[in-house]
């Protein structure tokens, strides 16, 4: 019994004609009803009653039937799992990030990821995290770190929280460093960093409209009852340090990047001021394999990039 038989039966029990099913199955008629006779050889018995214009299974043809469609169901499924496992060894994986994960923890995952499968080709699309989450859910993504909770109104994705990363304060090495007020002003002797409040009335290098950091500086500035002062706007994180580097201003920005950066780090006091990332993908769609992989290579990582486990 043969993959192709069991095939040509179900086409035949399905369109309930010879013809078609040898049309459903671009083979020739003559070629399929060879098969099917061949197949009721086998079996020692007739699976169609056929009459003319009229073709009706047999009691042996309707028992033959959820069988066929089962292992042919089956042979489908082991197709797909060994293509996909092929996969790893070609193809490609659509990762968009923001840009200051692009200049910290991406490059070392897609590092690892490369080392294991160096057949996937890498694209990176680096974005704000609400144009990234508007790319994902047009499928032009395959995966996206962002950072959550996402803002407004925000597509069916399913999230997967990575770490809590802490933000810092940095600061041209050639300028003053960053301190507290007096502590009778709400300062910060002896508790190791300054506070939001401390950034009031300084000049910041802010990001542009639609980043991250920017939303974030802006509303933790306002919570603590200010409004920031911007010395320079309008960049992504490369023209930021470069506009703190400068002396042009002081910026907020997460850890990972300003130990890569020579500027000045200023830590906040406790309890700080942390941003949360996750990895996440359409939740109506599953990603492809090599997509998967690097999901999960991103997940068993995380615990080494963050300083402190997330929340919960």
């Amino acid at each position: 019994m043969h993959l192709q038989q069991l095939r040509y039966f179900a086409a035949v029990a399905e369109t309930r004609h010879f013809t078609r099913a040898a049309e459903r199955e671009h083979v020739a008629q003559p070629s399929l009803s060879q098969s099917v006779r061949a197949l009721e050889r086998e079996l020692g018995a007739e699976l169609f009653l056929r009459a003319r214009g009229h073709i009706t299974l047999t009691d042996a043809g309707e028992a033959l039937l959820p069988l066929a469609r089962r292992i042919l169901a089956d042979t489908e499924t082991a197709r797909r799992e060994v293509q996909e496992v092929a996969q790893l060894r070609r193809g490609r994986v659509r990762l968009g990030a923001t840009p200051s994960l692009c200049a910290s923890l991406v490059p070392d995952a897609l590092r690892a990821f490369h080392a294991r499968y160096p057949g996937i080709e890498l694209h990176v699309h680096e974005d704000g995290s609400q144009d990234l989450v508007r790319t994902l859910a047009a499928g032009e993504l395959d995966l996206a770190l962002v950072i959550t909770p996402l803002a407004g109104q925000a597509p069916a994705l399913t999230t997967t929280e990575l770490l809590r990363e802490e933000l810092v304060v940095v600061s041209s090495p050639d300028a003053p460093p960053v301190t507290g007020a007096e502590a009778g002003d709400g300062g910060v002797a002896g508790d190791g960093g300054i506070r939001i409040g401390d950034l009031r009335g300084r000049p910041l290098a802010m990001f542009r409209h639609g980043y991250d950091l920017r939303e974030l500086t802006v509303a933790a500035c306002r919570e603590a009852g200010f409004e920031p002062v911007f010395g320079v706007e309008g960049g992504e994180m490369d023209a930021v340090l470069g506009f703190v580097r400068a002396g042009l201003g002081v910026a907020v920005v997460p850890s990972m990047v300003a130990e890569r950066s020579g500027l000045r780090t200023t830590a906040f006091a406790p309890p700080g001021l942390h941003r949360t990332i996750s990895v996440a993908h359409r939740g109506d769609v599953s990603p492809p394999r090599a997509a998967r992989e690097l999901r999960r290579l991103l997940i068993s990582a995380a615990g080494g990039w963050a300083a402190e486990p997330p929340a919960g």
